[in-house]
């Protein structure tokens, strides 16, 4: 990916954002999908900024989107394709703590080769690909204080572990137990694959339901940042896949773990 094709990409999710935050400050409908999870004007508005600006900048590359695939437009994709979640933490966005994102990624032969994620409320964007891994704030629609993230060495005295706010299930909190934690934060969205990119945290262990766009582009940082993400049955590599004539069931994702190296992981050997 070319330096303005990434330029363009965080600008665009920054962009989508900026909707995003005119509907979060004034009342707004809430709504809910066919699996009871809820949808508000604010994801369809992000949406439709950032599917205009793929298709104008990146014709060719088909875009698997949350809300698109919510009514029934799952494209035939091949094996480079974009993932989009609009607003990932729409719970966050209701209660209007901040921790929502726009996530943007794109995925070649199984692997998230770039992924930018955008925190509008809190100011905060993160991005990575082959080029590295970077942490910027956002000032007035740009871009400032760019910085280098990589993950961190975990502390002597026990781990830093993430947990969903919304979404924490019997099984992560039984993972959670088995390790040497000195610290369990909770925080919501794919914020949490970035702050183990940025080595605010060591793990986020997710043994819930998520989907593809939910963590695609938070993986493609954690990776550039020089962390892993790894099926938490067995630790193999998370591959990414839409099947010809998917539905949105196949886009579910199998339960995972993000981490800042393989050897945090109980049970799992060091990757060779």
């Amino acid at each position: 990916m070319t330096e303005d094709q990434i330029s363009f990409l965080v600008a665009l999710a920054i962009q989508s954002g900026e909707e995003i935050l005119k509907i979060y400050a004034e009342p707004f409908e809430v709504l809910s999908k066919g699996d009871g999870s809820p949808v508000t004007v604010a994801d369809e508005a992000a949406e439709k900024v950032i599917l205009a600006g793929l298709s104008e900048v990146f014709p060719d590359i088909p875009v698997v989107a949350e809300e698109s695939v919510e009514a029934g437009n799952l494209p035939d994709v091949g094996d480079r394709y974009f993932l989009v979640d609009p607003l990932d933490g729409t719970k966050e966005f209701l209660k209007k703590n901040g921790e929502f994102t726009v996530n943007i990624a794109l995925v070649d032969q199984g692997r998230p080769v770039f992924g930018v994620v955008s925190a509008p409320a809190l100011g905060e964007i993160f991005w990575g690909g082959s080029e590295g891994a970077f942490k910027g704030r956002i000032e007035a629609g740009d871009v400032v204080d760019i910085a280098p993230i990589s993950v961190r060495q975990p502390p002597a005295d026990g781990l830093s572990v993430l947990a969903s706010r919304s979404h924490l299930s019997e099984e992560t909190s039984a993972l959670i137990e088995r390790l040497n934690v000195a610290e369990r934060v909770s925080v919501g969205s794919s914020l949490k694959l970035c702050w183990v990119a940025a080595g605010k945290a060591d793990l986020y262990p997710r043994l819930a339901p998520t989907m593809q766009w939910d963590i695609a582009a938070g993986d493609a940082v954690v990776r550039a940042a020089g962390g892993c993400v790894v099926l938490a049955d067995g630790g193999e590599e998370f591959v990414y896949r839409v099947p010809e004539g998917a539905s949105k069931d196949d886009l579910r994702n199998p339960f995972f773990i993000a981490a800042s190296s393989r050897e945090l992981l109980p049970g799992f050997a060091p990757a060779a």
